[in-house]
């Protein structure tokens, strides 16, 4: 396995690569923050958009006869069937308050 470089490592490689670039008669320009690379005349292009090199998409096709068969599929899996199992009711008095549980045969 390959060691990894540490953040040291890689910021002194970095520094050594400017220093050498500015030995050989790189310049290095300082522009004020904010300030884009982008050309401000040039209109933004909207990358959803195809290009001209890229043909135009396909008109989707329809698949509603689809979807509602499958909707009514889901429909029919809704039923419930009626649970045979006791039920456990609270029971309160007229004031709301709660006086005991009591469970209640399934019918």
């Amino acid at each position: 396995m390959k060691p990894s470089k540490t953040k040291a490592q890689i910021r002194a490689e970095i520094h050594s690569q400017v220093q050498q670039y500015l030995r050989q008669g790189g310049e290095v320009c300082a522009y004020e923050k904010g300030v884009s690379g982008l050309d401000q005349q040039c209109k933004l292009r909207n990358p959803f958009s195809p290009g001209p090199s890229q043909p135009s998409p396909q008109p989707r096709t329809p698949v509603l006869e689809a979807v509602k068969a499958i909707d009514a599929r889901r429909q029919k899996s809704k039923v419930k069937t009626p649970s045979r199992r006791p039920k456990k009711i609270l029971l309160r008095d007229d004031f709301g308050d709660p006086i005991r549980w009591v469970w209640q045969d399934a019918q």
